[in-house]
């Protein structure tokens, strides 16, 4: 049954409300028809249990690392019968993040050598300072 605003279900979701039309515009949540207006009112759109499972299941799809495309597609996927496209999704998501790790840990441990640098001493320009100046 539908009985939720856009603003509870963005709360249901723990989203902003225009998060909410977003992902509507992108075609991920539906954009119910409004009912109860009149002719000079437009009505209120209502939402039921099902959008705030999909806004849910947007929510930590993202939060996995997964893009809005892949959402969509996971999203599209058949439950029952397109596991292997979905593990193939995943397992180009880990693969993404494995690169993403290894340029982070590389980042930090530049990072790391820069401030081991401008700790040993106090003469000169500061290492780090100069590291990111543009030559």
């Amino acid at each position: 049954m539908a009985t939720m605003t856009i603003a509870a279900l963005a709360r249901e979701g723990g989203v902003g409300v225009e998060t909410v039309r977003y992902y509507q515009r992108r075609g991920l949540l539906r954009t119910p028809q409004k009912t109860g207006g009149s002719a000079l009112s437009g009505g209120i759109r209502r939402y039921g249990a099902e959008d705030a499972r999909r806004l849910k299941f947007i929510r930590s799809g993202q939060s996995a690392g997964f893009t809005l495309e892949e959402i969509g597609e996971l999203l599209a996927l058949d439950a029952g019968q397109d596991r292997a496209r979905a593990r193939t999704l995943a397992r180009e998501r880990i693969e993404s993040l494995d690169r993403k790790i290894a340029e982070l840990q590389a980042a930090r441990a530049s990072l790391t050598r820069l401030a081991e640098a401008c700790a040993a001493s106090d003469a000169g320009p500061c290492p780090i300072i100069e590291a990111f100046e543009p030559s």
